[in-house]
């Protein structure tokens, strides 16, 4: 099957087999190793992605599926050499352990951020509850978003 999509403000056309998974088109076919399998189940968000906009785990969506969306990976975050205010926080904050996580909880932050400009720290827990960690216990990630929501404010 021949599907058409954006992914990272670049358009693509890939031949695809119709059961191929997106998490599988990004990764085999397009490079973007950014995007992590962990449980291949949609329980642990480390292959969380924006499509239109929205959050999805990756591991569950057809890429037939996204025949004319915008899918937006990790890799689209930076500019070049700069990382984005997300991306900073979670290093500045110590919210990075293993890092096998945090592309998930990442994208699942900016989708918040996107839609939610100042979030409370109840808005942010409901953001991340599809992505787990096994390595930071939490409190620097939502730490990581409330830093990376003040300057995304501060440079608006």
């Amino acid at each position: 099957m021949q599907i058409h999509l954006t992914v990272n403000g670049k358009p693509f056309e890939c031949d695809i087999d119709a059961e191929t998974r997106l998490l599988d088109l990004l990764r085999e076919e397009l490079h973007l190793t950014g995007t992590k399998e962990g449980c291949g189940e949609g329980e642990c968000g480390a292959c969380t992605v924006l499509i239109d906009g929205l959050p999805v785990n990756s591991c569950l969506v057809l890429a037939v599926q996204t025949d004319g969306a915008d899918v937006v990976t990790i890799e689209g975050l930076a500019d070049g050499e700069h990382l984005h205010p997300i991306q900073q926080a979670f290093v500045d904050t110590g919210a990075v352990q293993c890092g096998f996580c945090t592309p998930g909880f990442i994208m699942s932050a900016y989708a918040l951020l996107l839609h939610t400009p100042d979030p409370t720290d109840e808005e942010i827990k409901t953001a991340l509850e599809g992505n787990l960690c096994r390595c930071t216990g939490y409190a620097t990630i939502i730490e990581a978003v409330r830093c990376a929501a003040a300057r995304m404010r501060e440079a608006r």
